[in-house]
């Protein structure tokens, strides 16, 4: 795997920042880290806003100003890293259950963090710059949250504060920051399948204007099902008070990883149930008539016979063709599969200016680098029996027959995906904020600019059996699923052909103007107006399918974005808010684009109606939402438009697209959090969504993996134990994920799904003075579940894990 320069030059810049304080303070820690947060008056505001006892009250990711979330007119949940601690929650996805609305993605190809919002895409920020993206089934980075203090979701548009927008809102990861108080901390971590992790934290003043902070992790572990991963990653950062009004923040950060990819988890065997002749639930060998050319196309599909038929109908379990054929601890990870090598650089500068009391600038320059390269395997069909647009098993979409052997459980259609990515990405964000006040009216002005350069080059390769290869060394057939023989070898050593070529540029500016307005104590209004233009460059460079490159093609779209919010506060407790929101998406991000100027932008569009409320003076907070949130004028193509000459149905004169697409998702959602009596506290949320595709004005249901029930609850009692010094805290949490679909029609599944799952965990922790130890047990009742929906599939969700953390913090 290629690696820059400027992957060693931030190693070098992450390892100067420690310098001998790190090798003279290094000592050992709690996960939990909460010895850095036990002076909230040490850490700046981004990182841990307006905190009572174990709640935090205030938040910046909607506004870009420390605003209190009972007063901010926007759908917005905050997880601190007090409960992520708490669960050993190391990565992204590991955080999930604490956020309503927050899920997988439907159709997901295994490929690091695809994840979305009330249905709908994400973007994902550090501290508000950009932090890789969902681009499609090629890449996507795991984002580990060692370096993170909190974690903020944004629900809605954001484009006139985030930039390029996704539809269903932002996850900002808020980054730990140096503290002018001397802190180390340690943490070791063993559990099942070889998981060892350790982490040190150490932050500190250099003189009184200058404080450091290194932040080392590594972790690895052989994984569930093999799905082993490794982690190597550094963080470093300086921050320099230059006087009473300049501050300097320098942060660079080095990660190194390689995360084994499950594109296809637990498959369904394709089973049409439709095509089936006769009636009933039994499936008998004469109700898998062969093909006898109804159609009189003159093509017939594969012939078996009797004794064939009966071998088929015998493997037929009465959830094919609707629920994932359980493998149990085995799966479809070819050893032609290569883990995601995955290499990130991130260099970062900000500088705060306090040009009075009332008024500051905040400006900040990030420059990030990804490359990416794995194999993975992309497609191993079970095809069982289906008449397919009047073929029955016609070939290659039949159950495997090779010389008179029927093979029923057979992997068809398989194809191996070498991609090769690389990213490199220019950001700057200027924030100029401006507090005034007008007899009893107060508000805030922000005007914003920002602008970011994506430089993308991509490049597969596929590698296929003999249903997609006419070259002398295919793939070898998979005759049983259940029990894999598998190819040897390397990818490279079968017969490849480069199917994906291009580099792709995405350039985008805008300015945006907000006001936060405080007409009394009661009522608070926002009203945001953007300004965005998005320039995309694509050029197609040649593969073995279309070997001359292209032209390049371009597309410019620019627009108005604009967000309206009230919120109201009916008591001291309870506040009621509004929120309309628009953004605009860029259109094909990683895909081909076809230089058309005139056509309709893709927007997002958001409507909340919220409540929140507090009680036991502020020891809980909760919210609950009613949503709507679409991304519309989505693009499809006129199945009228004939621009071959040579066809009798040659037709130009109509539109060759349509723009009236929509991904709607509508429902409401609840958080729930408290710390009472310093010893019971709790994170509770629930989701309702439908989510629906709009296709051709054509409403298909729900979006394909999306459930439309989810929640999560996690709760902590700490109790004093009478033989020991020290109290023991127990932890309990349960996640549920409703049903998903996996359907596919083009695939002849048009009923298949994965099941809804409750999935409980539990924990125990003790904390002496400087030691600290915590047991964790995720899936404590061994619940066998899909995590994830596939395409076509569910990844099986992990057997019972235990861990055990060992910390020690000076």
């Amino acid at each position: 795997m290629h690696r820059s320069r400027l992957s060693y030059i931030a190693a070098l810049v992450i390892a100067s920042v420690s310098g001998n304080t790190f090798a003279e303070q290094a000592s050992v820690s709690s996960p939990a880290e909460s010895s850095l947060k036990n002076s909230s008056e040490a850490l700046e505001k981004i990182t841990v806003y307006g905190r009572h006892n174990a709640l935090i009250l205030n938040s910046g990711t909607a506004t870009k100003s420390n605003m209190s979330l009972m007063d901010t007119p926007a759908a917005i949940v905050v997880v601190d890293k007090t409960l992520l601690d708490q669960q050993n929650a190391f990565s992204l996805q590991d955080a999930l259950r604490n956020v309503s609305g927050l899920g997988q993605a439907g159709n997901n190809y295994g490929i690091g963090d695809n994840l979305v919002v009330r249905g709908l895409g994400v973007n994902y920020a550090y501290d508000g710059m950009f932090g890789g993206a969902d681009l499609e089934n090629s890449y996507n980075p795991t984002r580990s949250l060692t370096n993170v203090e909190s974690i903020e979701v944004l629900k809605g548009p954001a484009t006139g504060l985030y930039g390029i927008g996704a539809a269903g809102g932002v996850i900002n990861l808020v980054e730990k920051k140096p503290l002018f108080q001397s802190q180390t901390l340690f943490s070791g971590t063993i559990g099942e399948w070889d998981h060892t992790r350790l982490m040190v934290d150490n932050t500190g003043p250099i003189n009184d204007k200058l404080a450091y902070r290194v932040v080392a992790a590594h972790e690895q572990e052989d994984g569930y099902r093999d799905l082993g991963n490794e982690r190597a990653e550094v963080y470093g950062s300086l921050k320099f008070n230059a006087s009473d009004t300049h501050e300097f923040l320098f942060s660079a950060a080095y990660i190194d990883d390689k995360v084994q990819i499950d594109s296809i988890g637990h498959p369904v065997r394709i089973l049409n149930r439709d095509s089936l002749a006769g009636e009933g639930d039994e499936i008998t060998a004469d109700r898998l008539v062969n093909d006898s050319d109804a159609d009189n196309d003159k093509k017939l599909g594969i012939q078996l016979t009797d004794a064939q038929r009966e071998q088929l109908a015998a493997s037929i379990n009465d959830t094919d063709g609707v629920l994932p054929l359980d493998l149990g601890a085995t799966g479809l990870i070819s050893p032609l599969s290569r883990p995601n090598a995955g290499e990130e650089v991130r260099i970062k500068v900000r500088h705060d200016v306090d040009f009075s009391a009332q008024t500051k600038l905040r400006h900040q320059f990030q420059y990030r680098e990804y490359d990416s390269n794995f194999v993975r395997q992309t497609g191993a069909y079970n095809y069982v029996y289906w008449n397919r647009y009047g073929e029955i098993n016609a070939e290659p979409r039949a159950p495997l027959e090779v010389d008179g052997v029927l093979y029923p459980y057979a992997a068809r259609r398989q194809e191996y995906r070498k991609q090769e990515v690389s990213e490199t990405t220019l950001q700057y964000f200027a924030d100029l904020q401006s507090t005034w006040s007008w007899g009893a009216f107060e508000g805030e002005h922000l005007l914003s600019v920002n602008y970011e350069n994506r430089d993308m080059s991509v490049m597969s390769w596929s590698a296929y059996d003999a249903d997609g290869s006419s070259g002398d060394n295919p793939i070898p057939y998979i005759l049983d699923i259940r029990s894999p023989n598998w190819p040897t070898g390397r990818f490279e050593d079968y017969d490849t052909a480069l199917r994906t070529n291009y580099d792709k540029e995405v350039s985008a500016y805008g300015i945006s103007a907000q006001e936060v307005l405080y007409f009394d104590e009661k009522l608070t209004a926002r009203i945001g107006v953007a300004y965005s233009a998005i320039e995309q460059k694509y050029q197609h460079k040649g593969t073995d399918r279309a070997p001359e490159a292209s032209a390049e093609a371009d597309t410019d779209d620019s627009g108005l974005t604009y967000n309206l919010g009230l919120n109201y506060s009916v008591t001291e407790n309870v506040s009621t808010f509004v929120n309309y929101a628009k953004g605009r998406t860029a259109y094909s991000i990683l895909g081909a684009v076809d230089g058309e100027d005139d056509r309709p932008d893709s927007e997002s569009k958001s409507f909340d109606i919220g409540v929140r409320f507090t009680a036991f003076d502020e020891d809980l907070l909760g919210s609950f939402v009613w949503f709507e949130t679409r991304r519309t004028n989505l693009r499809y193509g006129n199945e009228l438009y004939n621009d071959n000459p040579e066809d009798p149905e040659f037709n130009v004169s109509v539109p060759q697209y349509f723009y009236d697409d929509e991904d709607n998702s509508e429902g409401f959602e609840f958080d729930l959090n408290f710390a009472l009596m310093e010893s019971w506290s709790m994170n509770l949320n629930y989701t309702r969504q439908d989510a629906i595709n709009i296709r051709s004005q054509e409403r298909l249901g729900q979006t394909k993996g999306v459930p439309k029930h989810m929640g999560g609850v996690w709760t902590e009692y700490t109790m004093p134990i009478n033989l020991l010094n020290n109290p023991i805290s127990f932890r309990l949490g349960a996640d549920y994920v409703g049903e998903r679909t996996i359907n596919s029609t083009s695939f002849g599944l048009p009923d298949a799904v994965i099941n809804s799952y409750v999935v409980w965990d539990a924990g125990i922790s003790y904390q002496a003075e400087e030691w600290d130890v915590q047991l964790n047990i995720n899936n404590l009742f061994d619940k066998t579940y899909y995590s994830k929906a596939m395409f076509l599939g569910g990844l099986p969700g992990e057997e019972r894990n235990i861990s055990l953390t060992v910390n020690y913090r000076l």
